[in-house]
C-alpha cells in the first residue's frame, strides 16, 4: 500500500505545481495515514465497536462502503447524531427504512439495540448489500434485516400503517426521493436525513421547507470530539489524532431531524 500510495503521490505531483495538486495529495496522505491507524486498532482492539450507541457490534471482515472505517470502529461516528440515536432506541420503531444502508452500521446497530424492529436496508450497491448481509449475519440479526435495491415513493406508504423511522442516505439524491407530494407516506414518518450541501447548496433548505407543516426540524452539524478515542492513542501526534477521527468528508453535509407531529 505504501509504495502504492508513494506512486500515485508522484504521478499527482508531477509538473506544473499547483494548489490544486497539492489539496489532493494531502487528501491522498490523510486517507493512507487513516489506514495505518486502523490497522493499528484492529491489532490492539480487535474488529468491534468500542463506543456509542453500538458499542460491542462486531465490525469485522467489511469494509465502509462510504468513508473511513477507523470512526466507526472507535464509535465516534457521526458523533454529533449520538442524542438522535439513543431517542430512536428508545421509542422502539416497529420499522427502520434505512436508505443508502452502506455495509449496514446503522441498519445492524439498530436491529441489535431494538429486538423487536425490522428493518428494511436499501442501497443500489451490490457490495454494500453483500456486506450489510455480513455483518447482519455476524452481529446475528439478518432474520430481521431485509436488504434491497432501490425504493420507490411508493414504497413509502407503509409509514402510514405504524411508527417508522426513515434514515437516508444516498450522496445527493436525497431531493428526489424526500418529496411528501410523490411520496406521502413520508408525512406519517420521523425521518432522519443527511444533506449533502456541499454537492447540492440549498438542499437543506428545501427539505426543511417541504416538512416544516407537519415535522418538527432540527439540525446538526459536524463537530470535532477527541475524548472517545481509546488511550493508547493519547501517545499520538495530534495530526493522528485529529485524522483518527476524520470521516473523509470534503465538505457539510448537514443533518436534518424531523419529528412527525402525530
Amino acid at each position: 500500500m505504501t509504495q502504492q500510495v508513494t506512486q500515485q503521490l508522484v504521478d499527482l505531483l508531477a509538473p506544473p505545481a499547483s494548489v490544486a495538486k497539492l489539496t489532493q495529495a494531502s487528501r491522498l496522505l490523510a486517507k493512507w495515514r487513516t489506514i495505518l491507524l486502523e490497522n493499528t486498532l484492529v491489532q490492539k482492539d480487535g474488529e468491534n465497536v468500542q463506543s456509542g450507541p453500538f458499542k460491542g457490534m462486531v465490525y469485522a471482515g467489511v469494509t465502509a462502503t462510504e468513508g473511513s472505517r477507523l470512526p466507526r470502529l472507535i464509535g465516534y461516528y457521526e458523533r454529533t447524531l449520538r442524542p438522535v440515536i439513543d431517542e430512536i432506541i428508545s421509542r422502539g420503531y416497529p420499522l427502520v427504512i434505512d436508505v443508502g444502508c452502506a455495509e449496514g452500521y446503522y441498519a445492524v446497530g439498530l436491529a441489535m439495540q431494538m429486538p423487536q424492529t425490522r428493518v428494511w436496508a436499501r442501497d443500489t450497491n451490490p457490495k454494500a448489500q453483500a456486506n450489510c448481509a455480513k455483518l447482519a449475519a455476524l452481529n446475528g440479526v439478518a432474520d430481521r434485516i431485509k436488504i434491497g435495491s432501490i425504493i420507490t415513493h411508493g414504497d413509502f406508504d407503509i409509514c402510514s400503517g405504524q411508527d417508522t423511522i426513515v434514515i437516508c442516505d444516498i450522496e445527493g439524491a436525497e431531493r428526489e426521493l424526500l418529496d411528501p407530494d410523490k411520496a406521502p407516506g413520508l408525512l406519517q414518518a420521523d425521518i432522519l436525513v443527511e444533506s449533502h450541501e456541499c454537492d447540492d447548496t440549498g438542499l437543506t433548505e428545501t427539505l426543511r421547507k417541504r416538512f416544516a407543516p407537519t415535522h418538527d426540524v432540527e439540525r446538526f452539524d459536524r463537530a470535532v470530539d477527541s475524548s472517545v478515542l481509546p488511550p493508547w492513542m493519547e501517545n499520538l501526534s495530534d495530526l493522528d489524532r485529529l485524522i483518527a477521527l476524520w470521516e473523509w468528508r470534503a465538505g457539510p453535509t448537514p443533518w436534518l431531524w424531523m419529528r412527525c407531529r402525530r
